[in-house]
């Protein structure tokens, strides 16, 4: 496909097995032409059969398909299409590989990691004309829908929550001369839930084995640099991850904040009583990541020409809060265990409680304290007695 045969709206498919992979493909494509008709499925055999009744004028494929993989696609496209635009994408990095799938003539052979900027490069050569760009105007609400409808509707399907850091420069303070330093990174996005969750959903997905991973730390282990760098960078390219309403800018404010206190309590309270400190504090950070999610779809109703007030925010956080929180741990797939200890957080339910828990819990309600509210009651209630903590330790966590 050269400039003068471009379509004017291009038909593409991508089919990636790892979910999150495959998202970061979506995002990196619709960065270039937002107005793509897009395919995207995780299995080769529905990848051939959508060739099969569609005409596509680019294909992404991984060769490590399940089903029908990724090079099986690439010949039978060139049986038939020898100049149809097709980007292989493999973990296989080896020359016996290469000479592979060269004769079939793939557009392009890209190794994982995937590099960011090749692959958008690649996409804008295959996709606009010299000097073209697209822009796409936010599509406005559908007649008669209410907030209510709306919120509903986004649940199931919402993106998450808006970012908190700014991802290129946390990545460019995270590189050294040898590569990405990991722990650099960490310290440079570990207050952003947004980042956290997506982290950790990611080296949980089908395509990492092993024991569930429940901290930022660990997931930045199993994904290793490159393919950490890559989803910390997609975040950014997403659809309103940045809130523009000063009303939804001051909530997410408060809850980031809260969510950091919970986090920042629960870490010194789990070193202090010689507890699992990182998995506490991812805990307390991702406990108010359903409250944010709902804040950037309240953004989205917003700039399609929904009325927007402070209590409206109030009431709809309180009515969709929570469920969208639950939605989205259970939709990513974060591990059960990480999932209790985030609600407990909230409330503990049951008769027998972790001491995890109970420090997560502890910690939230030391967050929610107003700096006028001492710590004399929660050093007499139930979480505090079941920890034998008292009050001088709960003071010495506070001052730390």
């Amino acid at each position: 496909m050269t400039a003068v045969d471009l379509p004017a709206v291009p038909r593409v498919l991508i089919a990636e097995a790892d979910p999150w992979s495959r998202d970061l493909l979506k995002q990196v494509l619709l960065n270039v032409r937002c107005d793509a008709r897009l395919d995207v499925c995780a299995d080769g055999q529905e990848a051939a059969t959508l060739l099969r009744d569609k005409t596509y004028d680019l294909i992404l494929a991984d060769w490590e398909l399940p089903g029908v993989d990724g090079l099986s696609l690439l010949r039978s496209v060139r049986q038939k299409r020898r100049s149809l635009p097709f980007i292989l994408l493999s973990s296989r990095n080896d020359s016996a590989s290469v000479r592979e799938a060269l004769p079939l003539a793939p557009t392009a052979y890209l190794t994982k990691p995937l590099n960011m900027e090749g692959l958008t490069q690649r996409l804008q050569d295959l996709l606009l004309n010299e000097g073209e760009s697209v822009y796409c105007e936010i599509p406005p609400l559908a007649p008669g829908m209410t907030l209510p409808a709306f919120l509903e509707r986004r649940r199931e399907a919402s993106d998450g929550a808006p970012l908190r850091v700014d991802v290129k420069a946390a990545v460019q303070h995270s590189l050294a001369p040898e590569g990405l330093d990991l722990k650099q990174l960490e310290d440079q996005v570990k207050t952003d839930p947004q980042i956290t969750a997506v982290l950790i959903a990611a080296a949980n997905s089908a395509g990492h084995h092993g024991t569930p991973v429940q901290t930022l730390a660990a997931a930045l282990q199993k994904l290793a640099a490159g393919q950490s760098m890559n989803l910390i960078l997609g975040l950014a390219l997403k659809h309103n991850v940045v809130l523009g309403d000063p009303a939804l800018v001051a909530y997410a404010e408060r809850y980031w904040q809260l969510s950091q206190d919970t986090a920042e309590y629960a870490r010194r309270l789990a070193r202090m009583l010689e507890l699992d400190h990182e998995r506490c504090y991812c805990a307390g950070i991702l406990h108010r990541l359903g409250d944010l999610a709902l804040l950037r779809c309240l953004e989205d109703w917003r700039l399609g020409g929904g009325a927007l007030d402070d209590e409206v925010i109030g009431e709809s956080l309180f009515t969709f809060g929570a469920a969208y929180g639950s939605a989205l741990r259970t939709r990513w797939r974060l591990p059960l265990e990480l999932r209790q200890l985030i609600a407990a957080t909230y409330s503990l339910e049951g008769g027998v409680y972790s001491r995890d828990a109970l420090v997560v819990n502890l910690a939230a309600q030391m967050a929610r304290l107003t700096e006028h509210e001492g710590l004399e009651a929660l050093a007499k209630g139930k979480t505090a007695r079941l920890l034998k903590v008292g009050l001088s330790e709960l003071m010495r966590v506070r001052k730390a």
